[in-house]
């Protein structure tokens, strides 16, 4: 990943939980939800897991909210969601490099996900290396 898809991400975070800051997270859930809202731009999006694995919010999949992702596997078997909140639970923050389908490209590529842990909420967002 780039460094500017890095800072990227990491600014997209960083507007989410601002905005969830000022707005409350039931409104937050929704616009982190709504497929055509501020938080979907190109291939970058948020989502928000709970500090067990459970969806909260998806940019681009409403009905992935609920489901409990823990276990979720990328190509070569790598529980990524799992990293992901151990690693915000134990630090706070920080990254987790997966390989993911491209829905356009019809590949699997390395992706990247930045996240923090705010409250109770884990916001993620996720970018495909170019």
């Amino acid at each position: 990943m780039s460094p500017g898809q890095q800072a990227s991400a990491i600014e997209w975070v960083k507007y989410a939980i601002s905005f969830y800051k000022s707005s409350g997270k039931g409104i937050a859930m929704a616009a982190f939800t709504y497929p055509h809202g501020m938080f979907v731009k190109d291939e970058l999006y948020i989502y928000v897991l709970n500090s067990r694995g459970i969806m909260l919010a998806h940019g681009v999949n409403e009905k992935f909210v609920g489901e409990d992702f823990i276990e979720l596997m990328d190509l070569h078997g790598k529980k990524f969601i799992r990293e992901i909140v151990e690693t915000a639970n134990a630090e706070g923050s920080g990254w987790v490099n997966y390989t993911w389908y491209h829905p356009v490209r019809r590949e699997w590529v390395p992706k990247a996900a930045y996240f923090e842990k705010v409250d109770d909420l884990i916001i993620v967002s996720a970018s495909y290396e170019q």
